[in-house]
């Protein structure tokens, strides 16, 4: 018999409507012991792509060192804002959004800790916090140069073409929208760090939702699998121009463990991929 407090894992249906509560809940509960685990991998304004440590500063994927300044840029997604805060560094103009409060309140505490620092590093301005869910976005048509998405919404959403067609629609033509997910093929295999999480055990092709339930049988945690060709469909369908997809390899130095994510698995197996699409113009 389930306890009371103890979740189930199970694999079953959840719609767009029960995916966006149990997200919003499940990040709002659990945004205080994340940003407790990852924040110092995470920095306090970083841009961090995923578990292997790809820095957007290395990797350019929004564009070459210089093109940022001046951008207006949405990061959805964007949790305590550590990707936004580091585009303003760079001179862009950010607007983070996040379904959950409580991840906006740790935005807001960090970004003030910035201002604060007085360590003689350049202080970023203030980055614009909107709480919303990344499937009605409260902006206009156009309104961005770029977008961008460090395993923010997509993995989470039971819509994902709804989600990729909102991002096009606020994009200026000739927009660039960067964002990572979990590798699908990590689908088939434990979510484990260990020698156990090497073996296949589910089928890739089993697109179910992975749902964790209360004992009322409510979802308080959703996330949804897509094949890699599944992503490459989704992003067509909503009207962009896939121009890269890059899967990062787990660097030497990288020795942390991130959930399923660990040097042991990364040395064999890719576990983020990143898609780099274009709305051309119309």
């Amino acid at each position: 018999m389930i306890q009371e407090n103890e979740p189930e894992a199970i694999r079953r249906v959840a719609g767009a409507g029960e995916s966006s509560r149990a997200s919003r809940g499940w990040w709002d509960d659990n945004a205080d012991d994340y940003q407790r685990e990852h924040g110092g991998f995470l920095g306090d304004q970083q841009f961090v792509w995923g578990p292997e440590g790809l820095e957007e500063a290395d990797a350019r994927l929004l564009g070459p060192a210089g093109a940022l300044r001046g951008r207006a840029v949405l990061e959805i997604g964007a949790g305590a804002a550590q990707c936004s805060r580091w585009l303003a560094a760079q001179g862009a103009r950010p607007v983070a959004l996040d379904l959950s409060h409580r991840q906006l309140q740790h935005a807001l505490r960090l970004g003030g800790a910035a201002s604060a620092a007085g360590n003689g590093m350049p202080v970023p301005p203030a980055v614009p916090l909107v709480e919303a869910d990344a499937a009605a976005l409260p902006f206009a048509d156009g309104s961005f140069d770029l977008a961008c998405s460090a395993y923010g919404a997509l993995p989470f959403t039971a819509e994902p073409v709804r989600v990729l067609r909102e991002t096009r629609r606020v994009l200026r033509p000739g927009g660039r929208f960067v964002f990572s997910v979990t590798h699908p093929v990590r689908w088939a295999f434990p979510d484990e760090p260990g020698p156990e999480g090497l073996t296949a055990t589910s089928s890739y092709f089993d697109r179910t939702p992975y749902v964790e339930q209360d004992a009322h049988g409510r979802a308080v945690y959703v996330e949804h699998h897509r094949t890699l060709g599944d992503r490459v469909r989704d992003v067509v369908a909503a009207g962009f121009r896939l121009t890269d997809l890059v899967e990062p390899e787990w660097p030497p130095g990288n020795r942390q463990e991130w959930g399923g994510w660990s040097p042991l698995r990364g040395r064999l197996l890719p576990g983020t991929a990143v898609f780099v699409c274009h709305r051309d113009d119309d």
